[in-house]
């Protein structure tokens, strides 16, 4: 979007009400003539990358009229998945928006305000970078970047190109978790010292690769995209990209990791570690094709001796902490205890002192989720493209929380412990570092801007 039509999209939420006012300037048209002008000049034009498990969050809040948003466009590439997206928005929106399998021909389409990126995680940021340098506000899946330096790219074409970015942890739009970590802020529960944030999953033994030829109707080189070339692998399109290595994925941590952890980190109100520790391995079907660990401890410790602790199972679905998913926060004179369906708090003896519980608004351990949370982040993204409101989510918060996930990851993969620079996030350890960026495929790395 330019910066004259955001101007104007602005300014038109802003005056609304003074324009319904000027009775004679409507008076000279129809009524149905008069909401078609408005109408159009208000409406965000939208493209979604990526139609696989996630893309059906954003529909509910697409489809409704209140938002006045036009999807321009479908992406992927894949042809079935294409296909059957157009089928099932076609029914929702009452027609079918153009099909196209490379979002570079899209993001040359000066009409298209917005996309929505929900690819593979490699994909994630150059593909927002491209679509900022193209003008577009983003919303950007979690992970947002797969390694540290694309957050660090994030930010800088964010703030250099003026976009709007917001990340997909949904969370972040709560009322119920903005309401207890404003209360927690305020010292509800005491000074925070710890906090604990957790994933229970049931998944199973997945295939080994094979080599064969891609499937029929799949781009392989497009999905590649940023990532070296290789020979294709059974079944790695289909979601065993997560596990099948680092080419594309970035292992639990970046794939679910990233919710709670932002939470946590969020409540301490902490920003970088000083030092990072995990325990981690894989240990469940240890003949199968899963290359990366299915189970995690990792803890991350930050100035005032203050702690977070994930603790991550991906294989074994026994409920540790009594829910799938969540965090628990600490303080000198009780807890909380945070998910997506609301909140508890508990006074120093472990009674509960108050709830906000509001159960089934967002889909926990489902594979691709969805909810009211996701439809408030999607609706928080278009108020804030109108100068309606701030992002719940901004890209500078959302790559900072990404970070954690990331130290996890070089930690595990270079097997050792390390110390990091509390200002800077740069890692003291020259190991570490070689993993601060990645490999690109000529051509498609992120120029610094």
């Amino acid at each position: 979007m330019s910066s004259n039509r955001r101007d104007f999209l602005k300014k038109t939420a802003l005056g609304a009400v003074g324009v319904t006012l000027a009775s004679n300037s409507i008076n000279a048209m129809s009524a149905k003539s008069y909401s078609k002008i408005i109408g159009s000049n208000d409406r965000i034009n939208v493209a979604i990358q990526g139609l696989g498990r996630r893309y059906g969050a954003y529909m509910s809040a697409i489809a409704d009229k209140n938002n006045n948003i036009e999807l321009s466009y479908l992406c992927d590439v894949m042809k079935s998945q294409r296909d059957k997206a157009a089928i099932e928005v076609s029914k929702k929106l009452g027609k079918t928006p153009k099909l196209e399998n490379d979002i570079r021909k899209i993001l040359n389409d000066k009409d298209v305000d917005a996309v929505f990126m929900a690819t593979p995680d490699h994909w994630h940021a150059p593909g927002a970078c491209m679509a900022m340098q193209a003008g577009k506000d983003v919303y950007l899946e979690k992970p947002c970047s797969h390694n540290p330096k694309e957050g660090e790219l994030l930010v800088a074409y964010q703030q250099k190109y003026n976009k709007i970015v917001q990340m997909g942890n949904q969370q972040r739009s709560s009322s119920q978790s903005q309401e207890v970590i404003k209360a927690i802020h305020e010292g509800v529960i005491g000074d925070v010292y710890n906090a604990i944030a957790f994933y229970t999953s049931k998944r199973g033994p997945v295939p080994h690769q094979k080599k064969t030829a891609p499937p029929e109707g799949l781009d392989w080189d497009l999905f590649q995209g940023p990532a070296p070339r290789r020979e294709y692998t059974d079944d790695t399109w289909n979601y065993n990209w997560h596990w099948y290595g680092w080419d594309y994925g970035t292992a639990e941590m970046g794939n679910n990791a990233t919710h709670e952890l932002d939470i946590a980190r969020w409540a301490l109100d902490v920003k970088y570690p000083e030092h990072v520790d995990v325990k981690s391995g894989k240990f469940h079907y240890k003949d199968d094709g899963w290359e990366m660990y299915d189970t995690m401890e990792a803890t991350f410790r930050f100035a005032g001796n203050r702690s977070i602790q994930w603790d991550g199972r991906s294989r074994n679905g026994y409920d540790k902490y009594g829910a799938g998913r969540g965090t628990l926060v600490y303080g000198s004179n009780g807890s909380a205890f945070i998910d997506r369906d609301g909140y508890k708090l508990f006074d120093i003896k472990g009674k509960e002192q108050k709830n906000n519980i509001v159960t089934g608004i967002e889909d926990g351990n489902a594979l691709g989720g969805g909810g009211q949370l996701s439809k408030a982040h999607t609706v928080n993204f278009f108020d804030a493209i109108r100068g309606k409101a701030p992002l719940t989510s901004p890209i500078e918060q959302g790559a900072i929380s990404q970070m954690l996930t990331h130290y996890a990851n070089i930690a595990h993969r270079i097997d050792d412990a390390f110390e990091v620079d509390e200002t800077t996030g740069r890692i003291y350890n020259r190991e570490a570092m070689k993993l601060w960026s990645r490999t690109y495929e000529p051509g498609w790395d992120i120029k610094p801007v």
